[in-house]
């Protein structure tokens, strides 16, 4: 029956008694007629419909509702069982509570329990209740809500053969008459009692179980012989919460000044004996190997305990006397104790059933650091177990002072343990191998804090001799870090301080044979360079793409020849590259003697390299004559796209490892490209030891930065590798480059590829997450890598998987009509792809349409040809180059519009791609396109991608090999 909102109505909320779930609630509007009075038209109400009669609905009337919606039997058995099923089968084969199962019922009466109680509380806002009638009216009779809680007395009556027990309850004074009148307990925790068309609620959380006996009862009589246990499980826990009168026994009220006491427990003797003191997934998590100690607060009162966990408001101890007994009862101060609870919660420990875990470090640490407190807030700290190892929980310091010798800092450290004072280096395979004890001479065992591991592993580990405090001078940063956070007193050369200011390094005339000039960032890094070989230093320029490291490099050697350095300088690089560096040194430094090492014609003897300045060779010769060239002593070794040695196992990188010179260098716009491994790699090429071992910078570095996002070890690496890596990004030096404008272009699939591809997900999707489920996400990746290839490929286009596809492509007729727009606008456009297949695509338009165009991927033999002919040839508007093949060492400002058409994993490569445009030289604004398919795996990953990628710092922007950061979800959403 429908009721009229513009008419006036009333909202009313009507109670019944379900055969389950017993007393639920639900909400009507009822409509009004001239005189006020409510009618029999009305309407229920949920939240689908109650937003039609807002007018006369307030806050609470919303919660009321949407409480209500949740006691729905529909919505109740969907939340509480995965099957379909029909509510009329659930509550007599699921739930019945002869039949049915146990857990099942539990829960839901908890569940409904717990949704009465908040409408109950909800309804004494002067709200309308009513009981329903059993026709399903809701206004059958009117329920008022007694405004002032009841009080309940129970009593204790003992004569010669029994004892009796009974509540008796008051209302503002006066006994209520509530035996005997058909009252019912509308809800138990805590206790609604419906008498006389009234409800009552009772102050001190009264259960309803223990007022419902005695509705139609006098007293409850419990003979003598079972009166000790009765009174020991069930008399002692009433007196202690409630208000008792006793006749016939003495109950004795004590009071005592409290003491909080906090508890700790070595695990392995705590989960036997106490393991159900916890529920199972904390015992789960408790277990693993690095949760070592828990932590329990209770209080002390007088010769009682109680635990933080129970919030009885007193205890009760029961004496027997020769004829009776006596109830000691002790009041609890729970203001006082919720006071220490919150006072522990500030510093981070947030208890849980009275308890708290922390790997024994931190918990150690944890104790030091609060020391103060506990001792002002009088907390007794103990610890459980006596057969267990005795813990040293007293302060402990450290004193560490470093001063620069002439090849090295000398380190001199002691710790104090209490009492005890201790040379540091007795610390140090504690500190390097993370092991946390450490005995002290009385046998109490030290936990070493937390944060020295932190502070101090580096430096240990990083120490040239096991024996010896020292560090080498190439770690001058991690000695300043050291200083700068008040770690150690340090005493240094001014000269060795200017690492860490770059503005401070000394300004070098630049040699006379340079013919150009250099921009000011420019000059700085060529100080830079200066400055580090003169400390015998080695360094990483790792400048955006396009900002002049060959430039910057060449004036360096082009001083060392001026200022009279002895012997060649050997420059590896990439083969394509070899014919960009010869153009760059007969132009900016004509006068080196260049000698280019490379071809079936070059002369393989070590002996004549003292007749040149300048040697270039490829890392390919390299690899191949590192017996010749091993030979010869050079002044500089020089790596260019040094990113070729990021896999230290690799055998170019073993080889060139055995060249020697006096300095060294390493050029790469990306130094890492995968993994911070590769940063290691490099750096330990120039500065051998720098970073430490290869194991050691993985479990401290690595590890901690890929696998646990710690700032804390990156800004340690950040500091430690600072002056040996000078990093400038265009937009901080480069001002007069034009600007760059960036946009995604999202592209529909045609019919026949979707439908395709979804065939292929689906098939894929299963497969993957079977062989996750089977062998584990590490040994999946191969077939999650195929996956997601065959996946972007048919984004791209079908054919690139099925060659016999003969429909379009909705990527291809975006970029079509791209590049038409481009080309009659007469601009010119490098086109990116990952896919050479994708490419093949491209040509075949562009010849079919007779459009000239310049060609490179890793089979291209010129690349230098097809280089000069986008550039200089006006007529060739479109460069198709693979990503891989193009990614470095090319020039070609004379494009100002980039198409990225099939977008991966690692941004960097985009980036390189971009910046063959976006470089010194180009005076036109560069206008970037990806091409991004709408509801595919591409889409997916870029949104993936953003979530994951972080700037870890202004060295660098990277990201984790991608598809090993994925988590199972992950690969789940990719493929929804």
């Amino acid at each position: 029956m429908k009721v009229a909102t513009t008419q006036p109505f009333q909202v009313i909320y009507s109670f019944f008694e379900h055969e389950f779930l017993g007393f639920l609630f639900e909400a009507y509007v009822v409509q009004i007629d001239g005189r006020g009075r409510l009618t029999f038209q009305h309407q229920h109400i949920s939240s689908t419909n109650a937003e039609e009669f807002s007018a006369n609905l307030d806050e609470i009337d919303f919660k009321l509702i949407r409480l209500m919606d949740d006691l729905r039997q529909d919505t109740i058995v969907k939340k509480h069982h995965e099957k379909k099923i029909t509510t009329a089968d659930f509550f007599l084969k699921i739930y019945d509570k002869a039949k049915g199962e146990p857990l099942i019922q539990e829960t839901l009466e908890n569940y409904v329990e717990g949704r009465r109680s908040q409408i109950l509380e909800l309804l004494q806002n002067d709200k309308m209740i009513f009981e329903m009638g059993k026709d399903g009216e809701p206004t059958y009779k009117k329920v008022d809500m007694a405004p002032v809680k009841c009080k309940v007395l129970f009593h204790f009556r003992r004569n010669e053969e029994n004892t009796h027990y009974f509540p008796s309850i008051k209302y503002e004074g006066e006994f209520l008459d509530f035996q005997y009148k058909n009252a019912v307990i509308i809800n138990k925790k805590p206790a609604y009692m419906l008498v006389n068309n009234t409800l009552y609620s009772f102050e001190k959380e009264v259960d309803g179980n223990k007022v419902k006996p005695f509705l139609n009862k006098k007293f409850i009589e419990v003979p003598r012989k079972v009166e000790d246990a009765w009174l020991h499980k069930f008399g002692a826990q009433l007196i202690a919460s409630f208000d008792v009168y006793a006749k016939g026994f003495e109950i004795q009220t004590e009071r005592y000044q409290p003491r909080p006491v906090l508890t700790f427990t070595e695990l392995a003797t705590l989960v036997p004996q106490n393991a159900t003191l916890f529920g199972e997934q904390e015992v789960e998590e408790i277990t693993q190997e690095d949760a070592k100690i828990v932590f329990e607060l209770s209080f002390e009162y007088g010769s009682y305990h109680f635990s933080a966990s129970d919030a009885s408001p007193s205890s009760v101890r029961i004496e027997k006397t020769n004829d009776s007994y006596i109830f000691h009862k002790v009041k609890r101060a729970l203001d006082w104790e919720k006071n220490k609870i919150d006072l522990l919660g500030m510093t981070g420990m947030k208890l849980r059933n009275a308890k708290f875990q922390m790997l024994r470090g931190e918990a150690f640490g944890w104790l030091q650091l609060h020391s103060t407190m506990l001792e002002q807030e009088k907390f007794i700290i103990k610890q459980n177990g006596s057969d267990t190892k005795r813990y040293f929980i007293g302060n402990s310091t450290i004193t560490l002072s470093i001063v620069e010798g002439r090849d090295w800092f000398d380190v001199n450290a002691v710790v104090r343990f209490g009492e005890y004072e201790i040379p540091f280096i007795q610390l140090r395979k504690h500190i390097v191998n993370k092991i946390r004890e450490f005995e002290l001479p009385n046998g109490e065992i030290a936990i070493i804090p937390e944060e020295w591991f932190a502070q101090y592993s580096a430096l240990f580990a990083l120490m040239d001799h096991d024996d010896q405090m020292r560090l080498r001078k190439h770690h001058v940063s991690l000695i300043q870090e050291l200083q700068a956070g008040a770690l150690a007193q340090v005493t240094m050369s001014r000269k060795l301080e200017k690492l860490q200011n770059f503005n401070d390094i000394d300004d070098i005339p630049l040699p006379l044979g340079l013919k150009g000039e250099l921009r000011s960032y420019q000059k700085a890094g060529y100080n830079w360079m200066n400055f580090l070989r003169n400390y015998n230093f080695g360094g990483c320029l790792a400048d955006d793409m396009g900002l002049g490291k060959t430039i910057q490099t060449l004036t360096m050697l082009l001083n060392e020849k001026e200022r009279g350095a002895e012997g060649a300088n050997l420059l590896i690089m990439p083969t394509s590259l070899i014919y960009n560096w010869e153009k760059e040194a007969q132009k900016f430094a004509p006068s080196l003697k260049l000698l280019t090492y490379t071809g079936i014609n070059r002369i393989k003897d070590p002996a004549s390299f003292g007749h040149y300045d300048l040697i270039l060779t490829s890392y390919g010769t390299a690899r191949v004559d590192i017996d010749i060239i091993k030979n010869y002593h050079y002044n500089y070794l020089i790596l260019d796209e040094s990113q070729a040695i990021k896999n230290p196992n690799s055998q170019i990188t073993k080889e060139v490892g055995k060249l020697t010179a006096k300095s060294r260098l390493v050029l790469s716009g990306t130094p890492i490209e995968n993994s911070t491994l590769d940063l290691w790699s490099q750096m330990n090429f120039v500065n051998p030891g720098l970073l430490g071992t290869q194991s050691f910078f993985k479990k401290e570095f690595m590890n901690a930065i890929e696998k646990g996002g710690n700032e804390g070890a990156m800004k340690k690496l950040h500091a430690i590798i600072k002056p040996f890596v000078l990093r400038r990004h265009k937009s901080q030096v480069a001002t007069e480059l034009p600007a760059k404008v960036e946009n995604i272009r999202y592209c529909r699939m045609t019919e026949e590829q979707e439908h395709i591809y979804e065939e292929v997900k689906s098939s894929f999707r299963n497969k993957i997450l079977e062989q996750i489920e089977k062998n584990g996400f590490t040994k999946s990746q191969i077939m999650i890598l195929q996956g997601l290839t065959k996946l972007r490929q048919l984004a791209n286009h079908p054919k690139m998987v099925d060659e016999t596809y003969e429909d379009s492509s909705g990527k291809l007729e975006e970029i079509i009509e791209m590049l038409e727009n481009t080309i009659q606008s007469d601009h010119k456009v490098l086109v990116f792809s990952q896919f050479v297949k994708h490419l093949a695509i491209i040509k075949a338009y562009l010849e079919k349409e007779n459009i000239v165009y310049a060609y490179l991927d890793g089979s291209t033999k010129d690349r230098e040809e097809q280089v000069n002919l986008f550039q200089n040839n006006p007529a060739v508007k479109v460069f198709l180059i693979s990503l891989k093949a193009g990614g470095v060492g090319l020039n070609l400002t004379a494009a100002d519009y980039v198409f990225i058409l099939d977008p991966w994993w690692n941004p960097a490569a985009e980036a390189q791609a971009i910046d063959r445009a976006h470089r010194i030289g180009q005076d036109k604004t560069v206008f970037i396109y990806k091409f991004i398919t709408k509801n595919s795996v591409e889409e997916k990953i870029l949104a993936l991608q953003n979530a994951k990628l972080k700037l870890s710092t202004e060295l660098i922007t990277t990201e984790e090999s991608f598809v090993k950061a994925l988590s199972k979800e992950d690969i789940s959403a990719l493929l929804m």
